[in-house]
């Protein structure tokens, strides 16, 4: 568990904190899985052509990170001293395979020519770091930031209180710049210059001026921005469709919703209808079946009236029964219509007039039909019974 955590720890060392650390240092794993060739094609590679100059020639050595084995260094070659390095001249060009040949090229100091001074610094620094180790470096070691070539590098970072464990590597000028001259034409192609850890193989500064620095382009770049407009290209026009597909959709949805609404309105208006029906019929049969028919009352007449009563109208208007008639017993006709159970009240309308040609009475009676009320009864009932049926 701890060679694990010491292991976690060398690795968030190495990353610098914030999303532009975390994804630099996630691509370069992700391309260590990758075959070189195709790493070299993606310009995804950390390979790098390195000059290392001694007294008798200049050595070329190729670094190459292959998988989780870290950096692997391989001899190309030896430049003797006395080639021709001019100044518009690229020996390298003519001497290397097409393959290596437009690999950076880091100019490797020796490890004598440097100062290495560890300090502590806070996590903040670790944004600008060149920057906060240019003011260190007249109190940690005898050069100024003006005559020296410097650089730092994160060699750990603290669990407990997140500060970070800095190397500062400081090359006086006097150094570099000659051996940058005896270079010749090759010094103005160098991406970077770094110092030797005794051994031979670069310890990971780059002590060259940014200014100086040479940047590879990216032959791909060109097709980087084409690639990057097509799919902008694209991503708009997919969400475009998909945009106009959910307002077809919206507006089926809106048609459907319309159609079935009307058809609900046409549905609730029959329903209506069909309840007013059903309530009207419901009415007239409560009311036929609460009032007494022609019939009965004809009945009930022919029963209570005298044979020396003749009559010439029988009308029934609404709940009014008017009887217009002669007899000879007309004063006594209300007694014997009371007490009836189809009409109420029957009286006399006006005096009896005598009838000279039939000696008999002519009478005006009127009484009120024994009407019940029609019960009023829940609409829902009928329209509920009408929908069963």
């Amino acid at each position: 568990m701890n060679a694990l955590r010491d292991r976690i720890g060398r690795i968030n060392a190495r990353v610098r904190p914030g999303a532009g650390g975390f994804f630099a240092w996630w691509s370069r794993a992700l391309a260590a899985w990758l075959p070189v060739r195709w790493r070299a094609a993606l310009g995804l590679g950390r390979d790098r052509l390195l000059l290392s100059q001694e007294p008798d020639a200049l050595t070329l050595r190729l670094q190459t990170v292959d998988g989780m084995q870290g950096p692997v260094l391989r001899d190309v070659g030896r430049l003797p001293a006395g080639e021709d390095l001019g100044i518009d001249a690229d020996p390298l060009a003519v001497v290397l395979a097409p393959a290596i040949v437009d690999l950076p090229r880091w100019l490797v100091m020796p490890a004598a020519a440097g100062l290495r001074r560890r300090m502590t610094l806070p996590a903040a620094a670790a944004e600008r770091l060149r920057d906060v180790v240019s003011f260190e470096i007249d109190r940690q070691t005898p050069f100024t930031a003006q005559t020296a070539a410097f650089d730092a590098r994160i060699l750990d970072r603290r669990a407990a209180d997140g500060q970070l464990e800095v190397e500062l590597v400081v090359v006086p000028l006097t150094s570099i710049q000659p051996r940058l001259d005896a270079l010749g034409g090759i010094a103005s192609t160098l991406a970077g210059v770094d110092l030797s850890d005794g051994s031979g193989a670069p310890i990971g500064v780059n002590l060259l001026p940014p200014a100086q620095r040479r940047h590879r382009a990216d032959p791909f770049a060109t097709w980087h921005w084409v690639f990057g407009a097509v799919a902008l290209i694209a991503l708009g026009a997919g969400l475009w469709q998909v945009l106009d597909n959910r307002r077809a959709a919206a507006d089926a949805f809106e048609t459907d919703v319309n159609a079935r609404s009307a058809q609900a309105r046409t549905a609730a208006m029959r329903r209506q209808r069909l309840v007013d029906a059903v309530d009207g019929q419901t009415f007239l049969d409560q009311s036929r079946n609460g009032r007494p028919s022609a019939i009965e009352v004809l009945d009930e007449l022919t029963r209570r009236l005298p044979d020396t009563t003749y009559l010439e109208k029988v009308a029934i208007e609404n709940d009014r029964l008017t009887l217009i008639g002669l007899s000879s017993e007309a004063s006594s006709l209300v007694g014997r219509l009371e007490g009836s159970r189809l009409w109420r009240a029957p009286a006399l309308t006006g005096a009896l007039q005598p009838d000279p040609r039939s000696g008999r009475d002519r009478f005006t009676l009127t009484a009120e039909l024994a009407v019940n009320a029609p019960q009023v009864q829940n609409r829902q009932e009928p329209a509920r019974a009408a929908a069963a049926e």
